[in-house]
């Protein structure tokens, strides 16, 4: 994420400290500019195929890209075909890369701890694209899935392995942060899909991370729990702005799946879905209530709490002083989403 190039004359017309520079001419600065303790966060992983602590990290040139993490024969078990993680990353729709450290230090760690694959799709931006993009994008990574299970799409080697790899009849569709929105998202287009469109494809569970969901008025969450230069009040109001459609609110369905605007719940076709929900988030209300709604129309929906943590702290826990307790909680998420992941 290279800044733009210098134009003394552009005037910043939005900013998250931090992270993003919107300019009076359309351009976008995303070069990090926070406290440089967190620099490493934003430091780019090359993909490198000898396995690493047992897993390979792959990049895939389809539409869109895509990142993967493959666990090593001797970290995948009994040597069947591996589930398949699809991945959608957070950001506020706004900012990160796959190719991220902070992705790459914690989807490795998951797909050699599951023994599964994981599949990082590389998202469009806003705001120079506005959602439904980012939605777009990550249904057309499932319907590359369900081209690469049929053997349409794996002319390239990187595709070949996957292919080779996976098994396509157990696909978890998995997001952290706003990437937990489109999870709930694909999954919902994915459900409305006829009867043996998907196969040899099977969606046979969602896992939200903290999702991004979040409304107009405050929660009680927002206000008191404490805010970070990785989730504060500032990021909540200014994200959806820059990313939702011109005149959106955060009532919008994307940001509010459950809310009045959204498509009744009692008709979605949904997997089951595991949520991720830290105490310390200011997102925590908010996806409570979520898992509330769920359940109430039907849903089969668990949820894990993560006690004295905030928002994704899994991410950057090795900042020292601001989540003391990260390890542990960590180990402790990716022991869920493994037990959910061997049980469906």
């Amino acid at each position: 994420m290279a800044a733009t190039e210098n134009k003394p004359d552009r005037v910043v017309a939005v900013e998250v400290p931090g992270w993003i520079r919107l300019y009076d001419d359309g351009s976008v600065d995303r070069a990090w500019n926070g406290p440089p303790v967190a620099h490493f966060l934003t430091a780019t992983v090359p993909p490198y195929d000898t396995p690493l602590d047992g897993v390979s990290v792959l990049d895939l040139p389809a539409d869109p890209a895509l990142r993967l993490y493959l666990p090593s024969a001797t970290n995948a078990g009994d040597g069947r075909p591996l589930p398949l993680l699809l991945h959608f990353h957070g950001g506020g729709f706004c900012i990160t890369h796959p190719s991220w450290s902070m992705y790459h230090h914690f989807y490795s760690r998951l797909a050699r701890s599951a023994g599964a694959a994981v599949v990082s799709v590389v998202l469009p931006l806003a705001p120079e694209h506005r959602l439904p993009a980012a939605v777009d994008a990550a249904y057309r990574a499932l319907l590359y899935l369900r081209s690469l299970a049929a053997g349409i799409a794996a002319e390239h080697p990187v595709a070949e392995r996957l292919r080779k790899a996976a098994d396509f009849s157990r696909v978890f569709l998995l997001g952290d942060s706003s990437g937990g929105n489109l999870v709930h998202e694909v999954a919902a287009r994915a459900g409305a899909a006829e009867e043996g469109f998907w196969a040899p494809v099977r969606v046979v569970g969602g896992i939200l991370l903290h999702p991004g969901f979040g409304r107009e008025e405050r929660s009680r969450s927002e206000v008191e729990n404490r805010q970070t230069p990785f989730m504060s009040l500032e990021l909540l109001d200014k994200f959806p702005a820059m990313a939702l459609p011109i005149g959106a609110t955060k009532d919008h369905p994307i940001t509010w799946p459950v809310g009045e605007a959204a498509p009744a719940l009692e008709g979605l076709r949904l997997p089951p879905l595991l949520v991720a929900v830290a105490e310390g988030d200011l997102l925590r209300d908010r996806e409570l209530e979520y898992c509330e709604a769920m359940r109430k129309a039907g849903k089969e929906v668990e949820v894990v709490v993560s006690r004295d943590v905030g928002h994704c702290f899994f991410f950057y826990g090795d900042l020292v002083g601001l989540e003391p307790v990260a390890a542990g909680r960590t180990g402790e998420l990716i022991e869920a989403i493994k037990d959910f992941v061997d049980r469906h």
